[in-house]
């Protein structure tokens, strides 16, 4: 029994090991061949030469620019045939290509029999491979490029394994610093450059006559727009354009670029204003114009050494200038020059290294780092722009402040002036008040008070007559008083008045008196003297009643028709030639502007007005 049991548990230990270690060998990590030597066969001008080849391979040192065509036969060695598939990582080739394995063609990237066209050299390649391709011992991974003149054709290490690994570990990263990079890079310059040019279109010195724009913005805008374009040359697979126009178009985009940028410094350094410094301008034209005639020289002779060594001038040019502005910024340091000044200094650097590495070493599959240098550009612009925008906000609440203290120190001087104003005009109201008082007491209570003294003197005039001139001399003055109290253009009120004033002389008089008058607007224009007139004229038509007429009845009619006042002093008297308009209410009528009427008969005078509402 225990030997049962001891056998069988030595079996299920003996299958657990078993199952662990082929758990283990499906599992182990296979590490990612590197394929780096092979044989190279190449086509240049019609003639064709073979040999030995280590990767990486750059085409353009190789063969001095020329156009023409490479097959890379790269052997490796399988222990065993994977089953799982794999995957093939080349970082750069181009500038079209095919790729084949074991005789097998995996993939076409453009047409090798048209030159010029697409570019698949800008962003890294991954291939997918059915394990059914790869088998244990030799392999041979054959890649066929046709590389066009000054476009960096040529092959790099090509990588091949497990696809997982290959995949996510190279490719995936590879494509995220070379397209997506380039991408987003894009995407920031065209919104830094977006934001420049708002600021150039909407900041206007209006101190200057005719407005004068900050030049700062617009070359700042110009040099991330240059650097866009330039940058999204790194996606574009196929140009819409041919090779030669586009590739001068890129060349001048970077020039455009540097210019733009060196304006910028020039603008923030204030070099505008001092002659000495004046020369930089040159060099700026200098590096567009030297970009176009060089780039169009290296496209059309096949000669990319034309463009490498303009390139090496525009870099001492450049060098020269951020020298000059680093020495100008650590000067009269701030902080927005400081931040500009290493972002120079970094573009410098790293625009050195890619001439270097690019243009000039044989290493191929490397990247440019200058695109990046943009980025410190960008958000050195960012901060000058925040920071100008806080200097002048605080500026602007300065001078809102000082507005505001000076608002209030006119707003009381204008309260004092106008205090004092407001007391002259009251004054002056006052004393032309008094004016008119002793003004309407002379003409009128003074006027009848001489006339009763002389009917007195004469002896002739009886004592009834004496009386009714006092009396008219009393009512008149009572009126005058009256008016200092009347609102401007109530007509009603001044009809009011009059009616208390002179109902005990109708009665002394033995005149019946009839009021007929309704509810009246008031009159425009009818101001304090012009009140006064009416009232003297209303008076005078009275009087005249009183004294003359004989009436038993008086009646006062008053009425509006439309926006016309009609007013009616109508009596029952002996009447008067109406043609012979009394003197002084032809004078007062007319100094009123109003419509007198008169109508006369015995038995019925109308004495008739119009105001106009």
């Amino acid at each position: 029994m225990k030997r049962g049991v001891y056998f069988l548990a030595a079996r299920s230990i003996a299958f657990f090991v078993v199952i662990c270690g082929f758990w283990g060998t499906a599992n182990a990590t296979v590490e990612p061949l590197e394929l780096r030597a092979g044989r190279i066969e190449t086509t240049v001008e019609g003639v064709t030469r073979e040999g030995l080849v280590a990767l990486p391979y750059n085409w353009d040192r190789q063969h001095l620019g020329k156009a023409g065509f490479a097959t890379f036969d790269l052997p490796f060695t399988l222990d065993t045939a994977p089953e799982s598939p794999w995957g093939i990582f080349i970082p750069r080739t181009g500038n079209v290509f095919e790729v084949r394995l074991n005789g097998a063609l995996l993939q076409v990237y453009g047409n090798l029999d048209r030159g010029n066209g697409p570019d698949y050299a800008k962003a890294p390649i991954y291939m997918a491979v059915p394990g059914r391709l790869l088998h244990a011992g030799d392999n041979l991974l054959q890649v066929r490029i046709r590389a066009d003149s000054g476009r960096r054709g040529g092959l790099s290490v090509v990588t091949l394994g497990p696809a997982v690994p290959v995949r996510t570990q190279l490719f995936e990263t590879a494509y995220a610093w070379r397209f997506t990079g380039s991408v987003l890079l894009m995407a920031f310059s065209l919104i830094v450059g977006g934001i420049a040019l708002s600021l150039w279109l909407t900041q206007v010195d209006t101190s200057v006559p005719g407005g004068r724009r900050e030049g700062l913005y617009l070359w700042a805008a110009l040099a991330e727009f240059c650097w866009a374009l330039r940058v999204a040359d790194g996606v574009v697979v196929e140009p819409p354009m041919s090779w030669g126009p586009w590739g001068v178009l890129m060349a001048l985009c970077y020039a455009g670029w540097v210019a733009s940028a060196m304006m910028f410094c020039y603008h923030l350094a204030d070099w505008a204003r001092h002659a000495r410094t004046r020369w930089a301008r040159w060099a700026m034209a200098a590096i567009v114009l030297g970009t176009l005639v060089f780039s169009w020289l290296s496209m059309a002779t096949d000669k990319p050494a034309w463009l490498t060594r303009w390139l090496a001038v525009e870099i001492a040019m450049v060098v020269v200038f951020v020298a000059s502005f680093t020495v100008a910024t650590l000067r009269r340091p701030q902080t927005g020059s400081l931040l500009v000044m290493l972002a120079a200094l970094a573009t410098v650097a790293f625009g050195t290294r890619d001439w270097i590495v690019i243009r000039l070493s044989d290493s191929y599959g490397e990247t440019t780092w200058v695109r990046y240098s943009s980025v410190f550009f960008g958000v050195a612009l960012l901060l000058i722009v925040l920071q100008r925008f806080r200097a002048a906000s605080a500026e602007a609440r300065g001078w809102v402040t000082t507005l505001a203290a000076r608002v209030a120190e006119r707003e009381q001087e204008l309260e004092s002036t106008y205090g004092k104003l407001e007391k002259v005009a009251r004054e002056q109201a006052r004393t032309h008040e008094r004016e008119r008082i002793l003004r309407d007491m002379h003409d009128g209570v003074g006027s009848h008070i001489s006339a009763a003294i002389r009917q007195l003197q004469s002896g002739q005039a009886s004592d009834a007559e004496v009386l009714r001139t006092l009396r008219d001399s009393l009512d008149q003055l009572k009126l005058s008083i009256d008016s200092i109290h009347l609102p401007p253009g109530d007509v009603g009120a001044l009809l009011a008045g009059m009616r208390y004033r002179m109902t005990p002389r109708f009665k002394a008089s033995g005149i019946a008196l009839e009021w007929a008058v309704d509810d009246v607007a008031s009159v425009a224009g009818l101001d304090g003297q012009a009140m006064r007139q009416v009232q003297l004229l209303l008076f005078e038509a009275i009087s005249n009643v009183l004294q003359h007429s004989g009436a038993s009845t008086l009646r006062l009619e008053a009425a509006m028709h439309g926006a016309v006042l009609r007013l009616h002093v109508i009596d029952n008297g002996c009447g008067f030639d109406a043609a012979q308009v009394p003197r002084s209410l032809g004078q007062r009528a007319a100094a009123l502007g109003v419509a007198l009427l008169l109508e006369s008969r015995p038995g019925r005078t109308v004495v008739s007005l119009e105001f106009i509402g």
